[in-house]
């Protein structure tokens, strides 16, 4: 199964004093096991735009339309048995510490329905 890791920036870090894992150990990690099927950093939010289309006009606004304090930085891209292995492994992802990951099914169109 797929699964896409949204990693976001988060407002209550973890207080540990444990030094934070090593980025790149996680994606050697995910690349040993082959479940890790790639994920980038995002660009700034600033050069985010968010399309909608109303009343058949493109609406396009600069930024990212969530108006929260939290933003998506990056993502990931997984092959995991389940949903459990892919949490398993996006604990150790150091923004599980500085931020928060949600794991999400990607779900197949042809098999599902949303």
């Amino acid at each position: 199964m797929e699964f896409m890791l949204l990693i976001a920036s988060d407002q209550s870090p973890d207080t540990s004093t444990e030094p934070l894992p090593d980025v790149d150990d996680w994606v050697n990690e995910g690349a040993r096991r082959g479940i890790r099927k790639q994920g980038d950093p995002l660009a700034r939010r600033s050069e985010a735009r968010t399309v909608r289309v109303r009343d058949g006009e493109t609406l396009v606004t600069d930024g990212p339309f969530t108006e929260s304090k939290e933003w998506i930085v990056g993502y990931d891209l997984l092959e995991c048995k389940d949903i459990d292995e892919a949490i398993d492994y996006a604990s150790r992802h150091p923004m599980a510490r500085s931020g928060r990951i949600e794991v999400r099914a990607v779900v197949d169109l042809g098999e599902q329905s949303l």
